[in-house]
């Protein structure tokens, strides 16, 4: 049967090399599940195979979108179907690797059938957060749908915006179109996790922080700083930089904000990990092997 192997993990955990490696031992494609990723033009700030990397084996869903296009893990779910689908005519695996959970959930379990959102409803719904900041956003979540807003990560603006969306656009809370149901899939799956000691994890990202800075990601934002309205940017890295760049902190504030700020996102994957027990936790030493010996191989 055709196996579809997960590999996650926080940032920074390894997970990139240890996609390629398998890859490379199994001869298959390599689907990346990174919700930055997937746009053109910021290779550094989300920390993209590099060129080489991308050499070792084929990779599906990097660098295809411009910074304004729209996308979501509901597209996620229907384009990595429709690649797997063709894949899995003549591979026996595939991988997908990746941080960005919506999108592992969006394949490994399924997205309820949602709204496609208007752009006039997601220009009111940003509207409210542009005009309010996260205070509006949460009072309009709350009015629109109590029992999420009683549920959701008051501080993560960018779900509730995106839970208002969806109750404008159906004229129903959010809340009544969540099932929360598995979907069957045609293939096998299974989840692995690079576990690392927290410490360590931190001194990485640390790590990764300064070298992305050596790498010239302050040149990388400064070249997309005119979009930077665009929420393909409103992310950790970007947001840093460009508060730098409008004065609002000065450099050692905005490079120290941007590694903590990724230890913040790192404790939420951790997280979503410990939810999620069909997950087989790694240590990096030896993790190739243990998969290879899970498949039989």
């Amino acid at each position: 049967m055709a196996t579809l192997i997960v590999i996650t993990g926080a940032t920074g955990s390894g997970k990139t090399q240890l996609a390629i490696d398998l890859a490379r031992r199994l001869r298959c494609h390599i689907l990346s599940a990174d919700s930055r990723q997937i746009f053109r033009d910021i290779p550094i700030g989300t920390a993209a195979p590099t060129p080489e990397q991308l050499r070792q084996a084929p990779h599906h869903f990097v660098g295809m979108l411009g910074l304004d296009e729209y996308y979501s893990a509901a597209r996620y779910e229907a384009d990595a179907l429709e690649l797997l689908r063709e894949l899995f005519a003549t591979d026996e695996y595939a991988i997908m690797c990746g941080g960005s959970m919506m999108y592992i959930d969006a394949v490994t379990r399924g997205i309820d059938q949602l709204p496609t959102i208007s752009p006039e409803v997601r220009s009111r719904a940003l509207a409210i957060y542009d005009s309010g900041g996260i205070e509006a956003v949460r009072s309009e979540l709350q009015r629109l749908d109590p029992e999420y807003y009683a549920q959701v990560d008051r501080c993560n603006h960018k779900r509730m915006v995106h839970a208002i969306e969806i109750s404008l656009e159906a004229g129903v809370p959010y809340s009544t179109l969540r099932t929360g149901c598995t979907k069957e899939r045609p293939f096998r799956i299974l989840q692995f996790a690079l576990q690392i000691e927290r410490d360590e994890l931190f001194d990485r990202i640390n790590r990764r922080v300064d070298r992305m800075i050596e790498l010239g990601l302050e040149q990388e934002a400064a070249a997309v700083y005119g979009l930077r309205h665009l929420n393909s940017l409103n992310t950790v890295g970007y947001k840093e930089m460009f508060a730098m760049m409008d004065g609002l902190m000065d450099r050692p504030t905005a490079i120290a904000r941007m590694a903590k700020n990724t230890r913040v996102y790192a404790k939420k994957q951790l997280t979503w990990l410990k939810r999620r027990p069909e997950t087989v936790m790694l240590p990096p030493d030896g993790a190739l092997e243990r998969i290879l010996a899970c498949l039989g191989l």
